[in-house]
């Protein structure tokens, strides 16, 4: 046997793709399991943005390799959108780095800027990409616990009592995976002047901003932030494109051109027709966002009646793909779903995924179809 290299010893396969094995076998035994666990869209992206790509493959660079930068009126429209939604001003051409999904930036920012010994501020909990990434770029987790009292935001007096001296990055994501809580702009403002003030490069990953969620923000929208803030974006879940894979960085030019060294060596460029359907989803009217809501709100209220019946609480202000429920003190969350799955054939996320703060929670996922959510609600009562 060949040695596999140190770093995939930092690192397990992801939970889902674990776990879904597991779920997998269950179904093909002929269970019927309601999945409440993947944040996967099920509804279809708009319908001028599918008939875009088909047009275009008709086109005579369709099948060209593409920019590694993207086609100019691709990052024309991620400018506009970010003017139109977040009052944010970027240049197309020099603070828009188009991405093959946002998760890959994950992975491209890390390694333009982390060394081994290097630390990393991980929320907890949060995604757990952040922090295997950190691990096979060689860097160091540090993590930083967030909670309900504080709104599931970032306690700045407690980030100063820890020791920065090798913390070069720190993710942030809001609004919030698991929590769906939403950011405030003095929340915002105290992490730029966090970050100027230790010399650490933030990255708030803002996949969710429009899903339930009136007020969307950008961390670029504090004065200053440019300097020492990068965004990560997605149309995966906004435009229901998540298997297009289709993602921005967004940010100071200089920032960007580093991301670009790295990427630029791990790909050939994204696919022109999903490129051009990404213009298009990108100039939806705000109908597209009112009807898009309209379902998950209908879902998310089934949700909530779920979650009772589990004798689960939730925030009715979160925001997101998801709801996020706290179980009674005496339940431990991995127990608890393995449990519900065994007993109901319905699977639902363990908050323990997400870190150690994640214990005691369970996350429901809002994509699933009415009558399914409403058979799972059957099933517990």
């Amino acid at each position: 046997m060949i040695d596999v290299a140190k770093r995939l010893h930092s690192v397990e396969e992801y939970y889902f793709s674990k776990k879904l094995r597991e779920v997998n076998l269950l179904i093909a035994s002929g269970k019927p399991v309601i999945n409440l666990g993947i944040g996967s869209p099920d509804l279809s992206p708009p319908q001028k943005v599918v008939d875009t790509i088909a047009n275009s493959l008709f086109d005579s660079n369709a099948h060209k390799y593409q920019s590694y930068q993207g086609l100019p009126e691709l990052r024309d429209a991620m400018a506009g959108f970010y003017k139109e939604h977040y009052q944010v001003n970027l240049s197309p051409k020099t603070d828009i780095l188009p991405l093959i999904g946002s998760k890959e930036g994950i992975m491209h920012i890390s390694l333009a800027y982390l060394n081994e010994g290097d630390a990393v501020l991980i929320p907890n909990p949060g995604y757990p990409t952040y922090q295997s990434v950190t691990k096979l770029v060689q860097a160091t987790p540090i993590f930083y616990d967030l909670d309900k009292r504080n709104n599931w935001l970032p306690d700045i007096k407690a980030l100063e009592q820890l020791d920065l001296s090798k913390v070069k990055l720190m993710w942030v994501n809001y609004p919030h995976m698991p929590t769906g809580a939403v950011p405030t702009a003095m929340a915002f403002r105290e992490l730029v002047e966090f970050a100027k003030r230790h010399r650490i490069l933030i990255v708030n990953d803002n996949p969710y901003s429009f899903i339930l969620n009136d007020s969307p923000m950008s961390i670029l929208s504090v004065e200053g932030a440019k300097d020492v803030c990068l965004e990560l974006n997605s149309l995966s879940k906004t435009f229901n494109m998540a298997g297009w894979r289709v993602g921005m960085v967004v940010g100071q030019s200089e920032h960007i051109n580093n991301i670009l060294k790295v990427k630029s060596n791990m790909d050939s460029g994204m696919f022109y027709g999903i490129q051009k359907g990404a213009i298009e989803a990108l100039k939806c009217s705000k109908m597209w966002y009112v009807t898009l809501n309209s379902v998950y709100k209908k879902r998310r209220e089934l949700i909530w009646q779920l979650a009772e019946s589990l004798n689960c609480t939730y925030d009715v202000k979160a925001t997101g793909l998801f709801v996020w429920a706290k179980l009674p003190a005496y339940l431990k969350a991995e127990e608890f779903i393995d449990l519900v799955l065994k007993e109901h054939h319905i699977f639902i996320t363990p908050g323990t995924i997400f870190g150690s703060q994640g214990e005691g929670y369970i996350r429901f996922s809002l994509c699933a179809q009415t009558e399914d959510i409403e058979e799972a609600i059957a099933r517990i009562k």
